[in-house]
């Protein structure tokens, strides 16, 4: 970008207040510039021609031309980095995961409903999201067809095997990776990770011999909707975590929005901990850096840890400690198919990333580690 130039914002919102009071968080941003409004979806496709917006922050409902239907055509005419904000109804995040599917670089929850007079909460982590979902390369959002593979049938929704305990209690540093050795995969990711999540748990086989443990960074009341979403698409179960569940083969847990997830022991087997005493770790709760961590103490299972698309580090720190105290195999995506490089790339700059990959040959990596 030169020096000086401006990215420009439009806001769509059915709510005049809310147009006013998103555009007034950006009048003194040094590199944002609110080139216009829209008051719902049908009024923005106009817009969109006329502006050329580099960015545009879009409320999911609204009359006429819904949120979800104008980030369809939006995506297909006039492809721009979008920032999606959502109501916590049931109905909404449902909607704001579709949004993510389709295109939608990353979304903000409103405080409380439709029209927030409390948005000022959310100011910060609104114009971050939208500043860097403007430095986003449109080439890396224009092709939102992800694969789907054949949807579940009522009967085909197994869990796997439990994970027992392994025999020998503690594998010293020079082990060596062992195929046959018993393995749990650790994802995280934040800024494009629905999206990203979807290219790799819809490529796992139902028969895979691990259970996944996912840290997605997102707010409470969306991840319910994001695992219903991505156990509708996979052969694999994909579910919301709950506290003192065993972990299962074949199954995928996804961190609840707002709280930890952490590995522990039940009797022989491993389980699920939410934790929510532990504050936010550098902003994040869950964070991928306790999740890593927690898994780091129990020595005696193998690990593949796969970071993914986000800002910031989460995750570095954990997997420095993965590798210190046990036997683990870890993946980075490739900066080329990352939507923010940026804890991908704090983990490549650890030295303790043994594969890099594009995020559609990640699952094809994690298979080739497991028995």
């Amino acid at each position: 970008m030169i020096l000086g130039e401006k990215k420009k914002l439009l806001i769509v919102d059915d709510s005049a207040f809310m147009r006013k009071l998103i555009s007034d968080f950006f009048t003194e941003h040094p590199q944002i510039d609110v080139v216009g409004t829209a008051r719902n979806g049908k009024d923005a496709l106009l817009k969109m021609k006329s502006l050329k917006p580099d960015v545009v922050t879009m409320d999911v409902e609204m009359p006429e031309m819904n949120g979800i239907e104008a980030l369809k055509l939006i995506m297909a005419e006039y492809p721009v980095p979008i920032v999606m904000l959502s109501s916590t109804t049931k109905s909404g995040t449902e909607n704001t995961m579709l949004a993510m599917e389709y295109g939608a670089v990353d979304f903000v929850a409103k405080p409380s409903g439709t029209i927030s007079l409390d948005l000022h909460k959310v100011k910060d982590e609104l114009v971050e999201k939208i500043f860097h979902a403007s430095q986003v390369p449109v080439k890396k959002i224009r092709n939102t067809e992800v694969s789907k593979l054949p949807k579940k049938t009522v009967n085909e929704n197994e869990h796997g095997s439990s994970l027992p305990i392994a025999a020998t209690s503690e594998i010293s540093k020079e082990h060596k990776w062992v195929t046959s050795r018993k393995k749990i995969v650790l994802i995280g990711t934040s800024t494009g990770g629905p999206r990203a999540l979807q290219e790799v748990l819809t490529r796992l086989p139902k028969n895979i011999n691990s259970p996944i443990l996912v840290v997605q960074h997102m707010p409470a009341g969306f991840t319910k909707s994001l695992a219903n979403r991505l156990d509708q698409l996979s052969e694999i179960h994909v579910k919301e975590a709950e506290h003192g569940e065993v972990l299962m083969d074949g199954t995928a847990y996804i961190a609840p929005g707002g709280l930890h997830l952490q590995l522990a022991r039940i009797g022989t087997n491993y389980a699920v901990e939410i934790n929510n005493q532990l504050p936010p770790r550098v902003g994040h709760r869950p964070s991928v850096d306790i999740l890593f961590e927690s898994a780091s103490l129990l020595t005696d299972v193998d690990k593949i840890a796969v970071i993914m698309t986000g800002m910031g580090s989460d995750g570095s720190k954990g997997l420095i400690q993965l590798k210190e105290k046990g036997v683990v195999k870890a993946i980075g995506e490739s900066a080329d198919t990352c939507i923010v490089y940026g804890m991908p790339k704090a983990a490549f700059e650890t030295g303790l990333i043994d594969e890099v990959a594009d995020v559609d040959d990640i699952a094809k990596i994690i298979m080739k580690f497991l028995p």
